[in-house]
């Protein structure tokens, strides 16, 4: 999977990202970017910047990014972009108009006012390259071809403190053995002045929802997380050949990350804990839940009376059968919640199916 280089309001802005779905043992990717960058500017710099980032039941990874960006120098427009590969082993024809088919409300604000922006289609990493090979429209024969979308715009920076809010909906990935998958680029952070964000926050959320993931905590050693809402727990681990991993789980909740001076030397992705859980030996099944529709149980892994009952189990219930009880407080995630008197209404289809499916 090639990154790109280019993208970045400050780094960390469009983790729109390297969407992948994995059908069989192939590979196909939705979309591929990272953030917003400038395209011939490096004199202004990254004051703060604040990431979020949503894991919803629904597939989508929401990004909400706020910045405040340091011009020195006199008033100035800039011209930026943001840049998304193409979909890979997807039906997907190449779009002239610019527009990529796995990204959603797109929305840049500065100082207050929408920007309008235009789209196209251009040469990986070169945002002000467009794209010169075969526009055919029929995927088959692109699938060798690079190009990617992009969106660019005209943005006026004001001496001093510029204030930048960029959001924007995707669809994750998802494959065989991993039921979400968010990468997200840090390093295009380089493109702005001395290539530091001087105040970084990364917030992950889980709205309305519990989620179960890990990140390689090779960027995150310096400082811990901390859960700032909700019900959450973190842990460092290590499954089977993975690297060294930090591990959350959330309900309805937020973990968050803080640094200043932040330097990004690597990207990160965000992966449901099924990725890697499933490879250590010692992995007792059922271990992973999630409420989406991409979710599985198996059949060989996990008994039904186990599997009809981790939609509660979920939500933190504390079940009256002692021995079920003793089970579900084997599982990592399982954060009891005495409070919770089994209310229903906000169960998915899918986990009523689940119910019924396992009586």
């Amino acid at each position: 999977m090639k990154k790109t280089r280019l993208l970045a309001i400050a780094a960390t802005m469009a983790m729109l990202t390297n969407i992948c779905i994995v059908q069989a043992n192939d590979a196909v990717y939705f979309a591929n970017g990272n953030q917003l960058v400038p395209i011939h500017e490096t004199d202004i710099s990254i004051k703060k910047e604040v990431l979020t980032i949503s894991l919803c039941d629904d597939g989508m990874a929401r990004v909400e990014v706020d910045y405040e960006f340091l011009n020195k120098g006199k008033a100035k427009t800039v011209k930026m972009g943001f840049e998304a590969m193409k979909p890979y082993n997807t039906d997907d024809a190449l779009n002239p108009a610019g527009i990529h088919p796995y990204i959603k409300d797109f929305t840049v604000v500065m100082n207050g006012q929408k920007l309008s922006y235009r789209n196209a289609v251009v040469e990986p990493g070169l945002l002000d390259t467009p794209y010169t090979g075969p526009k055919n429209n029929r995927p088959e024969e692109e699938e060798f071809e690079q190009y990617a979308y992009a969106y660019c715009f005209d943005a006026t920076f004001r001496e001093g403190i510029n204030h930048v809010r960029h959001t924007y909906s995707y669809q994750m990935s998802f494959g065989v053995g991993r039921t979400f998958e968010v990468p997200y680029w840090l390093k295009p952070a380089a493109r702005w002045q001395g290539g530091v964000i001087g105040d970084f926050t990364l917030r992950i959320r889980a709205p309305k929802t519990a989620k179960h993931f890990v990140m390689a905590d090779s960027l995150f050693t310096a400082h811990e997380f901390k859960v700032t809402e909700g019900k959450g727990k973190i842990r460092h681990s290590q499954y089977g050949w993975s690297p060294k991993l930090v591990e959350v789980a959330l309900r309805d909740g937020t973990v968050e990350w803080h640094a200043q001076n932040f330097r990004p030397s690597d990207d990160i992705t965000i992966e449901s804990a099924d990725a890697f859980i499933s490879f250590d030996q010692n992995y007792p099944v059922g271990w992973f839940y999630d409420r989406s529709d991409r979710f599985m149980v198996w059949e060989r892994e996990i008994p039904d009376e186990l599997a009809r009952n981790l939609p509660y189990a979920s939500r933190g219930y504390v079940f009256n059968k002692k021995e079920l009880q003793k089970k579900f407080e084997q599982f990592w995630w399982y954060m009891p919640d005495p409070t919770w008197k089994a209310a229903t209404d906000d169960f998915t289809p899918r986990e009523w199916r689940l119910i019924k499916e396992k009586k």
